[in-house]
């Protein structure tokens, strides 16, 4: 609230308006978008996703002819071409460049000083956090349905000049794509989390890098509470929905509908850590 003093006139208050969410997220929107790391961060992640599986698929359709009568046929059966429209390795990658998106999309203002004037200008730190998790998990959602359209469609194209691509309407097909494009916005909320946590670059990129990459690389499936809590990450999420080709028995296995959860609890964990992290630390 502001005073106004014209000389002859009386004191008049005028009150400011309060930001109206809708516009909270369209600076945010214009913020991430100002600054040019965004553009290429985006669009170098996206290849490097895509190579990963185009190169996997190009390996097949390569070396296609010199696998034995037993070995292409196993490979047609089983559906393994659904194996290399998202693999492994791309969607290693794709954790690392989103949650890094998410970390720098929280700590930047921080360490430049903006946070400050940011704050001055909406006071209200809850709102204006969750105008900025809304943006980056739309970006995100966008990037990860590119990528993982793009790497489904350009990996069967591929395999198709041998005969031996697949639709989308294959079963099975659509759940691994929509699993890799979901694993982008739920990573970068997380990422989002630790560096509201954090609120350093460097150690909140390591800390996101332990908790989506190094963790569930050191959780093996073979005894019980090791397993529950790797089915519990993100990552073991993803390979879950994306399990292509026949069925192997686990000791302890879990269902598709598990696995969603897991994405769900994650995506919504995130952002709530987010808001409430900033909103309590910073009043």
């Amino acid at each position: 609230m502001t005073t106004l003093d014209l000389p002859g006139l009386p004191v008049a208050s005028v009150v400011e308006p309060r930001a109206r969410f809708r516009d909270l997220v369209a600076s945010e929107w214009l913020k991430l978008w100002s600054l040019r790391s965004t553009g290429w961060s985006l669009l170098l992640g996206a290849l490097a996703v895509v190579a990963f599986n185009l190169g996997t698929a190009w390996d097949h359709y390569r070396y296609w002819l010199q696998y034995d009568d037993t070995g292409r046929a196993e490979f047609v059966a089983n559906g393994m071409a659904l194996w290399d429209a998202f693999t492994y390795n791309a969607a290693l990658v794709l954790i690392l460049a989103s949650a890094a998106m998410g970390v720098v999309a929280v700590v930047g203002e921080y360490g430049s000083g903006l946070i400050r004037t940011t704050f001055t200008a909406v006071p209200a730190r809850g709102s204006l956090m969750a105008a900025k998790v809304l943006v980056v998990t739309v970006v995100q959602a966008l990037f990860g349905a590119v990528v993982a359209f793009g790497s489904f469609w350009s990996t069967q194209a591929v395999l198709s000049a041998r005969d031996i691509g697949l639709p989308l309407t294959h079963p099975g097909a659509l759940r691994i794509v929509v699993a890799s494009a979901l694993l982008a916005p739920v990573c970068a909320l997380a990422g989002m989390a630790v560096g509201a946590l954090l609120r350093k670059s460097a150690v909140s990129i390591v800390g996101a890098f332990v908790l989506l990459l190094l963790l569930p690389a050191v959780l093996t499936e073979r005894r019980h509470l090791s397993a529950v809590l790797a089915h519990a990450t993100p990552l073991h999420a993803w390979q879950r929905l994306g399990d292509a080709g026949p069925a192997v028995q686990e000791p302890f296995p879990w269902s598709a509908g598990g696995a969603w959860l897991v994405f769900v609890l994650w995506a919504l964990g995130g952002a709530v850590v987010t808001v409430l992290a900033v909103r309590r630390r910073d009043q």
